[in-house]
């Protein structure tokens, strides 16, 4: 081979490993994001779409916007929309009062292609036992995918619920439920969360203006960053801000999608219009 020509094949070769590399990942980092990718929570193993289907807009004493608005089969045809659109994920809470609109939902579509959250106030062991019996015959189900401790404030949390996470502990031990974790709603909670080992999955406020959230953005991103990368699933919640926000909705999104430590994000959604509207948007904002 000449030397001319041996210098221009190298040359070549390098360019070629060279950037390669880089251009799988610009095209990874302009690939679009749509609500029904199906995604891992940390290291939970349990795969979830993207966007999960709130069922709790404005929801406390066993009642929400869907409850009311919606209805059982209401609700329950909302569910199995989603599901057919591809999205697995259903984000309930005793709270909520949605238990039975998930029980008629699961009717319609195969228990194992769908992931139900819920989440629970139980402080005691035998509050926690009660309550798993509970919602188990509520939602029509032998076990639960993920349940959570709802509404933690006290950073002391995971002393003063100690008796119901030994028993979710258990009860994840024996199939019952497949993760637990922690919604949060101050600072000092979420920074409990991020050192406690028995976490496994957060419900954490993110939005890209700090609104209701449980600190400014950037503390909860540092936070959040943590907790991922120990291998807690991470999903956001309050992504419009607690409806603060909801004339920024493609910012919002754009910004949720940004997030590589963000697995996932429930919005409460309240009707089929507003769900094909995200289906929509998603991936127009990931880009």
């Amino acid at each position: 081979m000449k030397r001319r020509e041996f210098f221009k094949c190298t040359a070549a070769t390098a360019g070629a490993l060279t950037l390669t590399p880089f251009a799988d990942i610009f095209a990874d980092q302009n690939k679009k994001k749509y609500a029904n990718d199906i995604v891992t929570l940390g290291k939970t193993g349990i795969k979830v779409s993207r966007l999960a289907m709130g069922t709790g807009t404005h929801g406390f004493n066993h009642r929400s916007n869907q409850t009311v608005d919606l209805g059982i089969k209401g609700l329950a045809d909302l569910l199995q929309k989603a599901y057919e659109e591809g999205i697995n994920f259903w984000d309930s809470a005793d709270q909520y009062g949605t238990h039975p609109h998930l029980k008629e939902a699961l009717k319609r579509v195969p228990r194992e292609k769908v992931v139900i959250l819920t989440k629970t106030k139980a402080t005691t062991a035998d509050e926690m036992k009660t309550d798993l019996d509970r919602f188990r015959k509520e939602i029509g189900t032998d076990y639960l995918d993920i349940i959570l401790l709802h509404l933690m404030r006290d950073p002391d949390w995971p002393a003063i619920k100690k008796g119901a996470m030994d028993v979710m502990e258990k009860a994840r031990q024996d199939g019952v439920i497949r993760a637990h974790g922690v919604s949060c709603h101050t600072l000092g909670a979420l920074e409990a969360a991020a050192n406690s080992n028995w976490v496994q999955v957060d419900l954490a406020r993110i939005n890209p203006e700090g609104a209701v959230m449980d600190a400014d953005v950037l503390t909860v991103e540092k936070i959040l960053r943590k907790m991922h990368n120990s291998g807690k699933g991470i999903i956001g919640m309050k992504i419009f801000g607690g409806g603060q926000l909801v004339n920024k909705i493609d910012e919002c999104l754009k910004y949720v999608l940004s997030l590589d430590f963000v697995d996932a994000f429930t919005i409460g959604q309240e009707s089929q219009k507003q769900m094909y509207d995200l289906i929509k948007r998603i991936p127009a904002a990931s880009v």
